[in-house]
């Protein structure tokens, strides 16, 4: 082995599970562990234990290094670091905004860590070994309670000078659309992620459906149902059509429980060639094939 090939490890943040992977140097799993994400909304004591369960965790991951091997460290989380101040920010788990993460890990355990949003490892993962290989630009999509993006050219993660590249769910495509936590109205995330959905469909109707029942009630007929999926196909359309006309990417990879429905990959992108700029929209859109490992797999890879 050469330093050339280290074994990885990654961490994968998310708001209800953590999860580690170590990786050989021919990028192998030699081993995988998820465990509950400490939660304690606004308590601020929350970042703490979020912290050093991390800290346990990589520590205890790096035990299974054999002795004297280089490993390099990986970190996805569910928002992003700011350039200027190091601290985490636009971050769905709240507790972490304002606390400089990455440094504290790196003071903690001695090692460098590199450290990017999680839609971004998701990107790289699937750009790398998933259903966006073979691709230069590759745009990754997580749909789920949120929606977030992601660049990968030639391999590699772009960022931005702000390192908030790829971050379309935050984009306001509705500005009297319903209030995001962002402080924006009528983001790409309210309109098309689950609990967008959901949120819009409770605010119209009084019923409290999750987006998989809303699907399932348009499958069946339900007249309530039907428009709202017909809304949120209409949505998704003119959200990927539009970044399409921006980005112009060589394939879109989706990710996210959401990106289980599918409709999304028949009248979704019926919908999406309706709104590009362009009268022969060809981009592929085109479901993940890592599933729920693609995020921990990416943190491995942007390790240092």
């Amino acid at each position: 082995m050469t330093a050339k090939s280290p074994y990885r490890l990654g961490i994968d943040l998310g708001g209800t599970k953590t999860e580690a992977i170590l990786l050989d140097p021919q990028g192998l799993s030699l081993l995988r562990e998820r465990q509950p994400t400490p939660r304690a909304p606004d308590n601020p004591a929350e970042y703490t234990k979020i912290r050093d369960a991390v800290l346990t965790l990589i520590r205890e991951t790096r035990q299974k290094v054999p002795d004297g091997q280089p490993c390099t460290i990986g970190i996805g989380i569910p928002g992003t670091i700011n350039a200027r101040s190091g601290c985490v920010q636009n971050a769905n788990t709240t507790g972490l905004i304002g606390h400089p993460f990455q440094q504290d890990l790196e003071d903690r355990l001695g090692h460098p860590i590199a450290m990017e949003n999680d839609a971004n490892c998701f990107t790289l993962a699937e750009a790398r070994q998933g259903a966006g290989q073979g691709y230069e630009l590759v745009f990754g999509i997580i749909l789920g309670t949120g929606c977030g993006g992601g660049i990968s050219i030639g391999g590699r993660i772009h960022t931005g000078q702000h390192r908030i590249a790829g971050e379309w769910g935050h984009f306001s495509v509705d500005p009297a659309g319903l209030p995001c936590y962002c402080g924006n109205r009528g983001c790409v995330e309210t309109k098309i992620s689950g609990g967008g959905v959901a949120r819009s469909f409770f605010a119209q109707t009084g019923r409290r459906l999750s987006l998989e029942q809303i699907t399932d009630g348009y499958r069946r007929g339900d007249a309530q149902c039907t428009l709202a999926f017909e809304q949120f196909l209409d949505d998704f359309g003119r959200c990927l059509g539009g970044l399409i006309s921006v980005l112009d990417p060589d394939a879109v990879v989706l990710g996210g429980g959401v990106s289980n429905i599918d409709e999304l990959y028949t009248l979704g992108i019926e919908r999406v060639r309706h709104y590009a700029f362009h009268d022969h929209i060809e981009t592929p859109i085109l479901k993940h094939r890592l599933g729920d490992s693609a995020g921990v797999i990416g943190a491995a890879w942007i390790g240092r």
